[in-house]
């Protein structure tokens, strides 16, 4: 493992993808140390050329950045696994475990190492994710290194720590939410006479088109929506049918809803 410079602790769902996304643009699959308790899971991975193993201590002597990327419940453990290894000077920390704070990483260290809050979604393993960046006060040059890393796979957006969170509801788990809408829209096709895999691609792709329109003129939502309403036209029969159904608020609730349970997913024992 001499030539790997990043490391994924965990490398579940999240940090597979964000294996996946990184291996094409910064880093080559065998400069990545990929971690595991039962590392036979990775054997894929292994067979790309990603440096496999259980151990995360040298891993992470092995690594300049290290990622932690598991599950809150596991967070305490991992991090009084590894302080022994974290060199302070050396080491860029950044964690997408949800609802830990760095002041609570940090106590759990024990060291001052330079940690940055990441929360990306899975689309990163496609380079099209949405990830929310945070850091202290000072630790400027670690936050552009979590920056470069990132917008290697995706959009960043560098935000407060204190909305983290929120990012986490309306990003990470918004990749649910959207999909969800996806999937509705293709039954919807399937109920008015399309196959379901043609509905489901005329779903994805128009969910897909959507977005783009907003990202790319940066405009409004309802901008857009106007371009394609008319009066007693079948668009706006349809957007008032959702709304009278609660589409929207159903949205919001859920957002808001998921916000709530990642604020209670860490507990700083």
């Amino acid at each position: 493992m001499s030539q790997a410079t990043l490391a994924i602790l965990g490398t579940g769902n999240i940090g597979r993808a964000i294996a996946t996304g990184l291996a094409t643009e910064l880093f080559s699959p065998s400069n990545i140390i990929l971690t595991r308790r039962k590392p036979q899971h990775l054997e894929d991975l292994a067979e790309a050329g990603f440096q496999v193993t259980a151990d995360n201590r040298e891993a992470v002597r092995e690594a300049d950045t290290v990622i932690l990327a598991v599950e809150p419940q596991q967070l305490d453990s991992l991090l009084g696994e590894i302080a022994d290894s974290v060199d302070a000077d050396r080491h860029l920390l950044i964690s997408v475990v949800s609802g830990a704070s760095i002041a609570q990483m940090k106590g759990r260290l024990g060291k001052g190492a330079a940690i940055v809050r990441a929360m990306p979604n899975t689309a990163i393993a496609l380079h099209d994710s949405m990830t929310c960046l945070a850091a202290e006060p000072g630790r400027e040059e670690a936050l552009e290194r979590a920056v470069e890393i990132f917008d290697a796979v995706g959009t960043t957006l560098v935000i407060d720590e204190e909305q983290m969170i929120p990012a986490t509801a309306l990003c990470a788990c918004g990749i649910a939410f959207f999909l969800r809408a996806v999937r509705a829209a293709s039954q919807g096709g399937i109920e008015i006479g399309f196959h379901p895999r043609e509905a489901l691609q005329m779903a994805a792709q128009t969910a897909l088109g959507a977005a783009s329109l907003v990202l790319d003129r940066e405009t409004h939502p309802e901008r857009e929506i106007d371009s394609v309403t008319t009066p007693r036209g079948c668009t706006i029969s349809g957007l008032n049918e959702m709304e009278h159904q609660g589409f929207s608020s159903a949205m919001i609730k859920g957002i808001v809803t998921s916000a709530v349970t990642a604020r209670s997913l860490y507990a700083d024992e």
